[in-house]
């Protein structure tokens, strides 16, 4: 039968007053001293007596047995080592009374870790039936342009994973045949053992845990339900998405096992870089050169915009070369109705070849030029 939890949370070598190494001789020699001290014929007017008497009796019909002792002193063993209970304690582990596979199973946690290595049985996680799991994740990479990316996209995927098999839908019997209630354990997915004093849950060996038995597998998935092979998917990418970024797309991964829901995509994004345009952050960055003249003199200039239009900025006379002007609303999108801006990075052209004409003009205006401030803020010295 299996035990109670009162035999659980005792230490019997204690209420015995032995030894853990005591030899079957002294516990018996314990237990019948304890026994006539504690008999209640000897002790009518001590009510504790007759209490007494039933623990001493209760431990020396456990470590008087060679084999329930053998059990004993191996359980407390594995729950001192293997789940943090106390050396004499298995009280607040939270489980109820003759539920030792509970016990077991929380030593151990739901791995299975035990398996093979203990007296109880085959594997104390394995007690239960197989849980519903979620399935595999796959990943995928998309490579987009960086027009793309501001725009967003709807575009196909070819990934290669599990997927359910065409010929049964997943189901694992072959066509025209149906799973059936496993026969052993009665669709539980688990079957109980006696082993001695204990009894155990374990794995049903028929169904593995499934619950159902497939008498005629099907022929492409040999009854698993499911096959690995490259499949399409339609995968529609947000505007503004950014270089990097990953995208997940739920439940299109692989099948989940025993009732589980399937896995997801992991869409890895690459954007190429573009020739005018870069990106920082939601804002969309442009160079635009200028000449000389319009750099000091100021002027009106046209600049392009991600969007494929063109817009008009403002430059001031005097502006110097690295100065950004911000177009807002300009940029990658936010998703949130809203846009990054464009920032426009003025860079004053320098001519390489000059002609005649070019060449007179400049060095006259090269005479009208003061150089006096440069030379003030490069050589002058505060004294």
């Amino acid at each position: 039968m299996a035990p109670q939890r009162e035999w659980l949370d005792k230490d019997y070598y204690a209420v015995l007053g032995v030894p853990k190494d005591a030899s079957a001789d002294d516990i018996k020699k314990a237990y019948r001293k304890l026994a006539r001290a504690n008999h209640p014929d000897s002790k009518p007017d001590d009510p504790a007596a007759e209490q007494r008497f039933k623990e001493v009796g209760e431990a020396y019909a456990i470590l008087g047995d060679e084999e329930k002792r053998r059990e004993y002193d191996e359980i407390r063993k594995l729950a001192a080592t293997g789940g943090g209970f106390g050396g004499g304690g298995f009280g607040g582990a939270g489980f109820e009374d003759g539920d030792l596979g509970d016990v077991l199973r929380t030593i151990f946690g739901q791995a299975g870790g035990g398996r093979g290595g203990s007296p109880f049985g085959g594997g104390f996680g394995g007690g239960r039936a197989a849980r519903p799991r979620k399935g595999r994740d796959l990943t995928a990479d998309v490579h987009l342009s960086f027009q793309d990316a501001l725009a967003g996209v709807k575009t196909k995927l070819r990934i290669s994973g599990d997927g359910p098999c065409g010929t049964c839908n997943g189901v694992g019997a072959a066509p025209g045949t149906a799973p059936h209630t496993c026969a052993t354990c009665g669709g539980a997915g688990q079957v109980t053992v006696d082993q001695g004093m204990f009894s155990i849950a374990n794995t049903c060996p028929a169904c593995g845990g499934r619950g159902q038995v497939i008498d005629t597998p099907c022929p492409t998935c040999a009854g698993t339900g499911r096959v690995t092979k490259p499949r399409d998917l339609t995968v529609r990418l947000p505007a503004g998405v950014k270089d990097g970024a990953t995208i997940r797309v739920a439940g299109r991964g692989g099948p989940g096992a025993n009732g589980g829901p399937a896995g997801d995509v992991l869409v890895k994004v690459h954007v190429e870089p573009d020739r005018i345009f870069g990106r920082r952050g939601d804002d969309v960055t442009v160079d635009v050169p200028v000449t000389y003249a319009e750099a000091a003199l100021g002027t009106k200039l046209k600049v392009p915009t991600p969007d494929g239009e063109t817009t008009m900025i403002r430059i001031p006379s005097g502006t110097a070369s690295g100065r950004t002007f911000r177009v807002r609303g300009k940029g990658a999108p936010r998703g949130n109705g809203r846009a990054g801006d464009l920032l426009v990075t003025v860079r004053v052209r320098v001519p390489q070849k000059l002609s005649r004409d070019q060449k007179k003009l400049i060095e006259q205006l090269a005479q009208l030029e003061d150089t006096s401030d440069r030379d003030a803020l490069l050589f002058d010295r505060v004294s």
